[in-house]
C-alpha cells in the first residue's frame, strides 16, 4: 500500500501548480480524482521508484478571514492524523505571514516528516529572500518553481527517503480478502460492522494493520473468513464541526488502497450525494472491486421510493460503470447483512477471476466478426487476437492491424460485451488495443 504525502498551507501559495506536477509528472501516474471541490485533491505519484498518493488540502475553505483561520487549523491538523509526511507550501514572494506562522506552530507540535517548500523561487534574487523561512523553526528548506518544476526534485528525493519502509505482507491473515467498509459520516459504518460482530467476541482477532488507522478485523462466521478493513468509529469529537466531506475522502483514500473489495455505506435517507459518488470512484480509479449497500432502508417511505427507483438513481450517477451490484440493507433490523458479505464475497471471487487465453478467444473473437471496428479512412480494422493479461486486476488485450483506430465507443461495445459473457460485477476492467 502506498504512503500518503499532505500538502498543507494558506490560499494562494501555488498548492494546486505544485500538485497537478506531482500528479502528472510521470507516464505511470494514474488520472486524479475529481473532489467535491472545483479542485482536484487526490492523485497517485511516482519518484525513484516509490509510489505514493498526494492530498492537496486546498480549495476546501470559503469565506472571511476568520472563518479560514478556523478552518485551515482543522484541516492541517487532519492531514496531521492521516499523512506520513506532510509538504508545506509557503510564498517566498509575501514572506512569513501570520497563518504561516499559526500553520508552523501546529506542525512543530509533530514527530512526523515535515518538508518546507518555499514555492515561486524563479530566480537566484529570490533565492536569498528563502532564508527567513529558516524562523518557522521547521528544519531545512526547500526552494521550488512549482510553475517550472525548479527544485522540485530535490524536495521529492528527501520526501520519499522519509517515508516509512512498506513491509511484505507474509502471515496467513495478511492473505486473506480484504474488505473496506467506506462512505461518509453517519452512514451506518459502525453499526455495520457491530452487527456483524455481535457480541461473540471470540470470532474476532484483531490484526494490526500496515498503518494506525487501517485495522484488519478478522470475521470468520457464517462459512466466510476475510478481514474488514474498518475505517468507522475513530472520528473525534472535536472535529464534529470539521468539513464532513474533505473528512471522508481523508479517511477513505487509505482504507481503499489497502482493500481488495470496497464496501460502500450509502444513508438512503439522504440519497446518492455528491460525496458518495465521489468516494465510489476513488474505488473505481484505484482498480478495486465496489459493492454499493444501501443502509437505513428501514426509515424511507416506501410509497415515496421503491428499491427500482433508487437503483435506478445511483446507477445513472455511477455511469459508465453500471455493472456494481446494490444491495438494501438495514443494521437495525439486520436486513440482508449476510447477502452484503456474500456479494462482497463474490465480486472479490469475480476479481480474481483468470480466464485462459484460448476460451477467451473462442468467446471473443465470434463478437469481433459479428460487429468489427468502423472503418476508418477507408482502412479496415482486423482484431486477430486476445488475450488476459497476467495483473493483479483483470485486464485484457487484443491485438489489431490498425489499433489506434479504434475509439472508446467501440471500446465500450467490447467491455459490454466481455460482461456479458464473463461476471465481473463489481469490478473495473480494463480493454487495450494493440499492434498485433
Amino acid at each position: 500500500m502506498s504512503s500518503i504525502v499532505a500538502i498543507v498551507g494558506r490560499p494562494n501559495v501555488g498548492k494546486s501548480t505544485f500538485f497537478n506536477r506531482l500528479i502528472q509528472r510521470r507516464d505511470a501516474i494514474v488520472d486524479s480524482v475529481s473532489g467535491v471541490t472545483r479542485d482536484r485533491n487526490y492523485g497517485k505519484s511516482e519518484w525513484n521508484g516509490r509510489e505514493f498518493s498526494v492530498i492537496d488540502t486546498g480549495g476546501y475553505v470559503k469565506g472571511s478571514d476568520d472563518v479560514f483561520e478556523g478552518e485551515i487549523r482543522r484541516q492541517v491538523s487532519l492531514a496531521i492524523d492521516e499523512a506520513d509526511a506532510i509538504i508545506f507550501v509557503v510564498d517566498v514572494e509575501e514572506g512569513i505571514t501570520p497563518m504561516d506562522a499559526e500553520v508552523a506552530r501546529l506542525l512543530r507540535k509533530e514527530t512526523k516528516p515535515i518538508f518546507v517548500a518555499v514555492n515561486k523561487v524563479d530566480s537566484s534574487k529570490r533565492m536569498d529572500d528563502t532564508f527567513e523561512f529558516y524562523n518557522l523553526g521547521l528544519g531545512e528548506i526547500f526552494p521550488i518553481a512549482g510553475m517550472s518544476g525548479s527544485g522540485t526534485g530535490d524536495l521529492l528525493d528527501a520526501v520519499v527517503a522519509a517515508l516509512p519502509v512498506e513491509e511484505e505482507l507474509t502471515t496467513e491473515e495478511d492473505e486473506l480478502p480484504r474488505f473496506a467498509v467506506v462512505g461518509r459520516p453517519n452512514a451506518g459504518k459502525s453499526s455495520f460492522i457491530n452487527a456483524l460482530i455481535g457480541e461473540d467476541r471470540y470470532i474476532v482477532t484483531d490484526i494490526a494493520g500496515t498503518t494506525r488507522d487501517a485495522i484488519d478485523t478478522r470475521f470468520n462466521q457464517f462459512g466466510f473468513d476475510f478481514n474488514l478493513v474498518d475505517t468507522a468509529g475513530i472520528r473525534r469529537k472535536s472535529k464534529v464541526k470539521e468539513d464532513l466531506e474533505f473528512y471522508s475522502v481523508m479517511r477513505s483514500i487509505r482504507a481503499i488502497e489497502h482493500s481488495d473489495v470496497c464496501i460502500l455505506m450509502v444513508d438512503a435517507t439522504r440519497g446518492f450525494e455528491g460525496q458518495d459518488q465521489n468516494i465510489f470512484w476513488l474505488a473505481e480509479k484505484n482498480r478495486k472491486g465496489v459493492v454499493i449497500l444501501v443502509n437505513k432502508w428501514d426509515l424511507v417511505e416506501k410509497d415515496t421510493m421503491t428499491t427500482k427507483q433508487f437503483e435506478d438513481k445511483i446507477r445513472e450517477e455511477i455511469a459508465p460503470f453500471t455493472d456494481v451490484p446494490i444491495v438494501f440493507t438495514s443494521t437495525v433490523t439486520k436486513q440482508r447483512l449476510l447477502k452484503a458479505l456474500e456479494t462482497a464475497v463474490a465480486v472479490y471471487e469475480n476479481r480474481k477471476q483468470r480466464i485462459s487465453t484460448s476460451k477467451f478467444n473462442e468467446a471473443m473473437l465470434p463478437v469481433v466478426e459479428h460487429t468489427p471496428p468502423p472503418a476508418i479512412k477507408g482502412k479496415y480494422i482486423k482484431i486477430k487476437y486476445c488475450m488476459q493479461l497476467p495483473t493483479p486486476t483483470p485486464q485484457f488485450v487484443f491485438f489489431a492491424n490498425l489499433p489506434q483506430y479504434i475509439k472508446d465507443p467501440y471500446k465500450r461495445y467490447i467491455e459490454n460485451k466481455l460482461r456479458e459473457i464473463y461476471n465481473f460485477e463489481g469490478v473495473p476492467i480494463d480493454i487495450f488495443f494493440r499492434q498485433k
